[in-house]
């Protein structure tokens, strides 16, 4: 991990200015440019809560921002997973040219997400004021659970970033196993509400404490939308899982980075 920081260090003007040039590109060819970043998530809400709401007829408070919370918290984890899979292949031209540690660069996608999700977030602020969602004290809770967000997934890419360069069919397993986590996160539902997954709230403390990610939504909401605290003994817990997986995947790419550029 000291050299992760040592990394950090030399590489934070890169860090800065890969970002913002990453995301000048994404909208260059667009004809609304960055209006992108606000409609893509927007839309997106839109759909879910239609098939939520109106086909399904869930009734959960606030139901819209609750999609909109649930889908960018989801994007951020999804995305940073998946670019980290396939992150040696898509860079493989820099890398055999010049030196940059491996996660240097997933970084940088993450902060171009990081900027998405950000984005995203002030929307959620905007349709709060819309909904005239009572604010508490309980939205300042919601920044360790950003930071827990990107520990976790950071943690995760990292080590799909070293598997995924040994394992050819770990793009399609891992779209799999996390369009699993997608239904079982709580994207659209209310999983502590939720009586047809299971007669009993056991399950549902199992499926939040058990699953992060359904964990950080489900506090995101409670700080953001019903005044209500996380659950901070799991948060605790999975902000120390974290790091030790943020430092297992940085630890196999240290060790192993030589060899990725021959092997891919």
């Amino acid at each position: 991990m000291r050299q992760l920081f040592q990394n950090l260090k030399e590489y934070k003007a890169y860090l800065g200015y890969a970002p913002k040039s990453i995301l000048k590109t994404e909208v260059a060819d667009t004809y609304l440019n960055w209006l992108w970043w606000f409609l893509e998530p927007l839309l997106f809400m839109l759909v879910y809560t239609f098939i939520a709401g109106f086909i399904f007829s869930k009734k959960v408070e606030y139901f819209p921002i609750f999609v909109f919370i649930g889908l960018n918290c989801w994007n951020f984890f999804d995305r940073s997973i998946k670019r980290g899979v396939t992150l040696v292949k898509y860079y493989k031209g820099i890398f055999s040219k010049i030196y940059v540690p491996k996660y240097i660069m997933l970084l940088v996608q993450m902060f171009v997400e990081g900027i998405k999700i950000a984005i995203s977030y002030l929307l959620v602020i905007i349709m709060m004021f819309i909904y005239k969602v009572p604010l508490t004290w309980h939205i300042l809770e919601a920044l360790p659970l950003f930071i827990l967000l990107f520990i976790l997934s950071f943690g995760g890419a990292s080590i799909m970033l070293h598997f995924g360069v040994f394992i050819k069919d770990l793009a399609n397993i891992v779209t799999v196993i996390l369009r699993l986590f997608f239904y079982l996160s709580g994207i659209f539902y209310d999983i502590g509400a939720n009586k047809t997954i299971a007669n009993n709230a056991l399950y549902s403390t199992i499926l939040l404490r058990v699953n992060p990610i359904a964990m950080i939504m489900d506090g995101l909401r409670n700080c953001l939308l019903y005044g209500q605290s996380p659950d901070w003994l799991a948060v605790g817990i999975w902000t120390v899982l974290g790091v030790l997986l943020c430092a297992f995947g940085v630890h196999l790419i240290h060790k192993y980075e030589s060899g990725y550029i021959k092997i891919s």
